[in-house]
């Protein structure tokens, strides 16, 4: 029996050409910015900001403009505001240091009007993606509303696809191989909770191998490693590894099925480590 395939590639959506060089404008300066190691990250990220949520006051001293938008120019200031992994106890104070900047612009751009232009967006975060993750491949594309937790323990691949709403927990490292796609509202974690006491928190790497798909809603506990070509289904939780080339379903994921595409010795009981690095 013929398997029937309909590929669908997706479109190229360019804006007006004017708008376009604007923008190309605008993340040359960016780049060129935090290119260079003298740059103060902190002020060049909140002038970056300023300009997105109130240019009417670019160049102005706080005490110059109206008291109504004094408090949020302030709190657009990645040095007037705390995000919850400084919390942590294991952060490394001076990594954390070097991307929060950058993470708390991530964060805002995607909440204003910029962030939801897809083709503007998408170049945006891979700019700052080579500047706050351990490792960055090529093409790297994220869409809004992603979230990190330290930012400097991810490792990523070349072609990543990470769609909307994603939680990237790299509290104990997050390891993506190449090609791989997280669909929306899925949640990859790399820390984890004792039952007894919560405050017992163990960190363990979390790891998708090359061409894994997290399908939408899913879930990926620390420590885990999803095989090469497996993939998490909607809305499943993945507590224990997964085979290469399995589709795992369900509350806990067990696996349903192997791809046609997978080599013979992928089905059966075969472990993910004698898996991992054959052709």
């Amino acid at each position: 029996m013929l398997l029937h395939v309909d590929f669908l590639p997706l479109r190229d959506a360019e804006p007006d050409a004017a708008a376009s060089a604007e923008y190309d404008a605008w993340l040359q300066r960016i780049e060129s910015a935090l290119e260079d190691p003298d740059v103060d990250r902190e002020r060049f990220c909140f002038e970056i900001l300023r300009d997105i949520y109130f240019p009417q006051y670019a160049g102005q001293a706080l005490d110059e403009v109206p008291a109504a938008v004094r408090l949020p120019l302030l709190a657009l200031d990645p040095r007037n505001i705390t995000l919850e992994p400084e919390q942590y106890a294991e952060i490394d104070v001076e990594k954390y240091g070097r991307v929060k900047p950058l993470l708390w612009l991530w964060q805002m751009f995607d909440k204003s009007i910029l962030g939801q232009n897809v083709h503007l967006g998408v170049r945006f975060r891979r700019i700052l993606a080579r500047h706050i993750f351990k490792r960055c491949g090529k093409n790297f594309k994220c869409f809004h509303f992603a979230e990190f937790s330290f930012g400097y323990n991810m490792e990523v691949g070349d072609d990543i696809v990470v769609h909307r709403h994603v939680l990237l927990d790299d509290r104990g490292g997050i390891e993506l191989g190449d090609r791989v796609s997280i669909a929306d509202y899925a949640n990859i974690y790399s820390h984890t909770h004792s039952i007894v006491d919560q405050r017992d928190v163990s960190n363990a790497k979390t790891v998708l191998e090359e061409d894994v798909r997290i399908t939408y809603h899913a879930t990926v506990l620390a420590g885990v490693c999803v095989g090469r070509n497996a993939m998490v289904g909607a809305a499943a939780v993945a507590t224990r590894d997964v085979r290469p080339f399995h589709v795992n379903v369900g509350v806990p994921a067990k696996s349903v099925r192997v791809k046609p595409s997978a080599p013979p010795e992928a089905s059966g009981t075969t472990t993910v480590d004698s898996l991992r690095h054959s052709s």
